[in-house]
């Protein structure tokens, strides 16, 4: 989903709701008009105003609980490279190539994943280019000679280490685009709908009016528009932090 594009949308369906009710109003007859009309439509109202506040409630959750288990594991992604990247260090000349596939790897995903301009412009997650480089460093790394016994226990931390480090890719790739259901944006935003709806009516069709419609219709959109985003944590403004991989790569660097 384009959360840009889906919060424009509902600002139209919160600005047209309620001036399209204002209008519709003055147009309607009398007997529409009156106080018990009026009533029901404030306790449907109310009913969805307490629906609609627990629905943000829970996209709020969910959408930090992704962005915060995403975090995470970048975290837990750059701490086993790192990890892996010393031992190999520690074992001597003959794993530089392994360390410089790595460290090469490690470069392009985080100018794939973290552009400079990365507002509006497409990230490259599940890069193939990338992951080929990741099956180089495994491939240079099976090609280190260990004879001995600590040699051959090395080297298999070092498969694990690899092994985590691609599961952990896979993890992250698998959450790009956000888990936030858009049946449940549409139908949220249509009980948003109804409850402004339901302000314009028989509200006075006069500025202040307007322009408190049309700031509430903006704010709400606004926040839609970041719980969205949060929701796709490599795009958009609100994104996951790139510092532990640059922190990474500058001790494979030393």
């Amino acid at each position: 989903m384009a959360p840009l594009l889906i919060a424009f949308a509902t600002f139209l369906c919160l600005t047209g709701a309620s001036f399209g009710c204002m209008l519709v109003y003055s147009r309607l007859p009398e007997r529409l008009q009156r106080d018990d009309t009026h009533n029901v439509i404030k306790l449907v109202a109310t009913i969805f105003v307490t629906m609609t506040s627990m629905a943000i409630g829970l996209l709020i959750n969910s959408s930090k609980t992704t962005f915060d288990a995403i975090d995470h594991n970048v975290h837990s992604f750059a701490t086993e490279i790192i990890i892996l990247d010393r031992s190999l260090r520690a074992h001597g000349p003959d794993t530089a190539e392994a360390r410089a596939k790595l460290a090469s790897y490690v470069e392009r995903a985080v100018a794939g994943t973290w552009p400079r301009d990365a507002v509006g412009r497409d990230v490259t997650v599940e890069d193939e280019a990338a992951e080929a480089q990741l099956d180089e460093v495994g491939a240079a790394m099976r090609k280190i000679e260990a004879d001995e016994p600590e040699d051959l226990q090395l080297k298999a931390e070092w498969r694990q280490r690899f092994q985590k480090i691609t599961e952990l890719r896979w993890t992250l790739i698998q959450h790009w685009e956000g888990t936030m259901p858009p049946q449940l944006i549409v139908v949220l935003v249509g009980w948003v709908s109804l409850i402004f709806a339901s302000f314009a009516y028989r509200a006075p069709p006069n500025v202040v009016v307007a322009v408190w419609m049309t700031a509430g219709a903006a704010l709400i959109s606004a926040a839609l528009y970041l719980i969205l985003d949060m929701d796709a944590p490599f795009s958009g403004w609100i994104r996951v932090s790139p510092a532990a991989l640059e922190t990474a790569l500058e001790h494979m660097r030393r």
